[in-house]
């Protein structure tokens, strides 16, 4: 492998990610996020070209292999509605014919899988620095290296992408108490194989927790795979965590190997664990105990190396106690358990926090701001703050955006944000009888998609921002309300 060329100056950019491998997008969505840039994801190539036509990405990372349409005819697409998108194609190693012809096509650059992080982000830093210049020249370059690859290279058996994640000892901002002891448990445990159960309400920093166990261990050169089983529908987990061979189902069209298996020497990361299938935690328990992996239609099991790090929203014991999830398998898993406070409990974290992030986005933006008022700082510290850490970044971003500086006062606040102290203080209030009639006439004349936004919002605030609880309130399925809520987001 040829030395990589000096990091380039670091521009956040927006990225529309495009792949249908869900641990592989939520593995690349976590690199890029961690270094500073927004994200946007589809799985397929329906999904892409929608977000392509509602936003203004100027930076596409698209896998060529998509379910639904040839990755190369989605390019030749979104080039034509926008020429000016630095389109990166992904392809596996296989296939760089299909990355010369990509080149060739309009692409600005090409990565072969497996590829580690360095090179993801040096590929995205070298469009976002050269967002104005002449691609032809450096198109060129690419396909004549391209072409010398794929006539020099020999095919090698499908694997899966491995990117290093960073060491991540000071990922939490504050230096309250609680803090304090969760980075000493993290420093004690992240040495150890044991298994490290996390929870704590939506938004917390559940999975920094878990890259900081990660990046701190003796694994930490190893990959880090996440997967949200609450985002998954129930049909798909099984193939996502343990692979699948081709033929096993229908639009099985080729061997796929799953999180446990992209994780071998590293990390896996299984985020809402309580909402895993009960027919998939007596898999997963048995995965646990022989460390090996029996992909969807596969005979024969394969021996991986792989540190389980789980975490819930929810009360696991009280999930075993309702049997929604197994006895066994939770004794299993609950081996170091750490709890992420809310930041409500975490005394001036909050202002920490805040000023910390006003600093990076003012930044990114080119603009200057001077702190936040005394006003602003006491509010933050009466504030309930049901998003926890996530809500406050997004209050930062929302105060950065719309404002060209200075100190921060109440006026550049979001307007609902000290509405959240009268909730708070009408929710101590005694219960008074609803009336069904004026709830109704509140909602005649609004078009039915606010409605229905407005009752998911309002779910999910009286459970914290827990998508998985407000899901089982409103009886649809986690990976629904998931979906809706990022197309609210990118609208």
């Amino acid at each position: 492998m040829t030395a990589a060329a000096a990091p380039a100056p670091f521009v956040p950019v927006s990225v529309l990610l495009i792949e249908d491998t869900a641990s592989l997008q939520l593995l690349y969505r976590s690199v890029l996020t961690l270094a500073g840039h927004s994200v946007l994801c589809a799985a397929n190539a329906a999904e892409g070209l929608a977000l392509f036509h509602a936003g203004t990405a100027k930076l596409v990372l698209l896998d060529l292999v998509l379910p639904d349409r040839d990755g190369l005819d989605l390019m030749q697409d979104m080039l034509a509605l926008r020429p000016d998108t630095k389109v990166i194609v992904m392809t596996a190693h296989g296939s760089i014919n299909r990355a010369v012809e990509a080149m060739r096509a309009g692409a600005y650059e090409f990565l072969v899988k497996p590829f580690d992080e360095t090179r993801l982000l040096h590929a995205i830093a070298n469009a976002g620095n050269n967002a104005g210049a002449n691609p032809l020249p450096r198109r060129a370059a690419a396909v004549k290296a391209a072409t010398a690859t794929s006539a020099s290279s020999k095919p090698n058996p499908p694997a899966a992408a491995s990117l290093h994640l960073p060491a991540t000892s000071n990922a939490f901002i504050g230096s309250s108490e609680p803090m304090v002891r969760i980075q000493n448990t993290i420093a004690s445990v992240a040495r150890s194989m044991a298994t490290v159960f996390i929870t704590g309400e939506s938004g917390t920093g559940k999975e920094l927790c878990a890259l900081a166990v990660h990046g701190n261990s003796p694994r930490a050169a190893g990959p880090f795979i996440a997967l949200n089983c609450g985002a998954i529908p129930q049909d798909l987990l099984e193939s996502e965590v343990f692979g699948h061979m081709k033929g096993s189902f229908t639009g099985a069209i080729s061997d796929k190997p799953g999180a446990a298996t992209a994780a071998d020497g590293g990390t896996l990361f299984l985020d809402e664990i309580c909402e895993m299938a009960p027919a998939l935690q007596t898999k997963l328990l048995r995965f646990l105990q022989t460390s090996t992996v029996v992909p969807v239609g596969a005979t024969r099991p394969r021996k991986v190396n792989v540190r389980i790090v789980c975490a819930t929203n929810r009360d696991p014991m009280e999930a075993v106690r309702r049997g929604q999830f197994r006895e066994d398998l939770f004794y299993r898993l609950y081996v170091v358990p750490i709890h992420m406070p809310p930041l409500r409990d975490r005394g001036d974290d909050v202002i920490e926090l805040a000023e910390t992030a006003l600093a990076r986005f003012a930044q990114e933006e080119g603009k200057q701001f001077d702190g936040l008022s005394p006003e602003v700082r006491a509010l933050f510290r009466r504030l309930p703050w049901p998003g926890n850490v996530r809500q406050v970044l997004n209050v930062i971003r929302n105060v950065v955006v719309l404002h060209d500086g200075g100190v921060v006062n109440s006026a550049m606040l979001p307007a609902s944000l000290p509405l959240q102290l009268d909730e708070t203080a009408a929710a101590l209030l005694p219960d008074q009888p609803l009336n069904p009639e004026h709830a109704l006439q509140a909602l005649l004349g609004r078009p039915l998609a606010e409605v229905e936004r407005m009752l998911i919002e309002a779910t999910l605030a009286q459970h914290g921002g827990s998508v998985p609880k407000a899901a089982r309130v409103l009886e649809v399925s986690p990976s629904t309300l998931y979906r809706k809520i990022e197309n609210w987001t990118k609208g």
